[in-house]
């Protein structure tokens, strides 16, 4: 039978997605030589172009050369060499769909390993119990600084668009920069960037302007944003339909709505509101909520495994339905349910009681899978998630090697 998630989806910017679904940024972590992407970026995201979705979203590429949420994270500065960019862009829509970049400064969210900066609105640390000595200490940024960043997203942006992609999308969730100055939790300044959601919102609004003055009107901007941070007292659904308002006059073309931060990792299915956390597409009541008010086409991630379950999506008015674990395990998800099947497998559930280490071994047993897809490897779902962790944490000791390398080599001096 006919389905709207194959339906095509036309954005403000002219674009056209050629369905409804789209793979959700997953940080890969995969950086090669330089902080650039190399051959298994390019395999893994030809093997997700061949799998039937309409949007490709990357997983999140650094602005800020010194700022990464991890040692093998990509980076597009004004410094950076276009052709690997141009190869990924390329390799991103072999299959026909789009592909999105998905732009991003860490802000306090930066381990405490890393050498480079640890910045944030205010100098409040990332609150982890037992591992918060995870974290560097952050120190409010300057206006100088806060100008500097608004500029290096719009550089980043242009780049993108030279390079070939068809859009970026601003990272406003998860408890990084933009999140961090929206949350009243961590943004204490009293300033012009603080206080009211008016002032806390100015960055993010500022880089939107920015981005949108220096790429051309075809070219698609999108919002990552918070549907709740779901931390008591801290940017919630209001604050969100909110926003929103204030994005659509700016020439957005879509908003994806997601959750939580690392302090409460609702991304990673494991909300503090257990009643959330134990059903799919855990966002969806916020969702519903917000898409009745919403001046723009929203995008909904989080849990999202099965074609009924994305079709209820859909049917609540959401307009593109996210999803990335699924995609990880199942790279040709959106080809099965046209043909009316299902996933195979789905990942080892991480029931650990710690639960920062718990979504931390879970986003491991992600990045395994995508590693394994980029080898052009069999999928092994049930990988346990300890096995996944100890992995993980060799890849980040030979990355942040390299990246510490990296660094310390001279790149120019402009805006470090």
């Amino acid at each position: 039978m006919p389905s709207e998630l194959f339906s095509p989806l036309p954005l403000r910017s002219g674009q056209v997605l050629r369905n409804r679904i789209a793979k959700a940024a997953m940080e890969e972590n995969m950086a090669g030589e330089g902080q650039l992407p190399d051959q298994r970026l390019l395999s893994l995201y030809r093997r997700w172009a061949s799998g039937g979705t309409g949007l490709l979203i990357t997983g999140n590429v650094m602005v800020h050369a010194e700022a990464l949420t991890g040692p093998g994270g990509v980076v597009l500065d004004e410094h950076a060499p276009l052709e690997p960019f141009t190869e990924w862009a390329s390799a991103g829509k072999s299959g026909g769909g789009a592909i999105w970049m998905q732009i991003n400064h860490p802000g306090r969210q930066i381990q405490a390993d890393m050498p480079g900066v640890v910045w944030g609105p205010s100098d409040v640390a990332v609150s982890l119990g037992k591992h918060s000595s995870r974290f560097g200490r952050p120190v409010a940024m300057t206006a100088e600084q806060i100008e500097a960043t608004v500029t290096r997203y719009a550089v980043t942006a242009r780049r993108a668009e030279e390079a070939g992609f068809d859009g970026v999308e601003i990272h406003a969730a998860h408890g990084y920069l933009l999140s961090q100055f929206l949350s009243p939790l961590v943004n204490k300044r009293t300033d012009a960037w603080g206080g009211s959601l008016e002032n806390r919102a100015r960055m993010l609004l500022d880089i939107v302007r920015a981005v949108r003055a220096t790429v051309s009107p075809s070219f698609a901007v999108a919002v990552k944003l918070n549907s709740a941070d779901f931390q008591r007292g801290g940017f919630d659904a209001d604050d969100a339909r909110q926003v929103i308002e204030m994005l659509a006059p700016l020439g957005v073309d879509l908003v994806e709505l997601s959750g939580g931060s690392y302090e409460s990792p609702a991304m990673s299915g494991r909300p503090a509101d257990a009643r959330t956390q134990a059903r799919e597409a855990y966002f969806l009541d916020l969702a519903s909520d917000l898409v009745k008010t919403s001046p723009l086409p929203l995008m909904l991630t989080g849990g999202i495994t099965r074609r009924e379950t994305a079709e209820n999506v859909l049917e609540s008015g959401v307009a593109i339905i996210g999803m990335g674990t699924a995609l990880a395990v199942t790279p040709d998800l959106p080809d099965r349910w046209r043909d009316g099947r299902e996933a195979d497998h789905q990942l080892r559930q991480v029931t650990w009681s710690d639960k920062a280490l718990a979504s931390i071994a879970g986003m491991a047993q992600v990045r395994h899978q995508m590693r394994r897809i980029a080898r052009d490897r069999r999928i092994t779902p049930h990988t346990h998630p300890a096995v996944a962790l100890i992995s993980e944490q060799r890849q980040q000791r030979r990355a942040l090697r390299s990246y510490r390398a990296w660094l310390s080599e001279p790149r120019g001096t402009a805006g470090r």
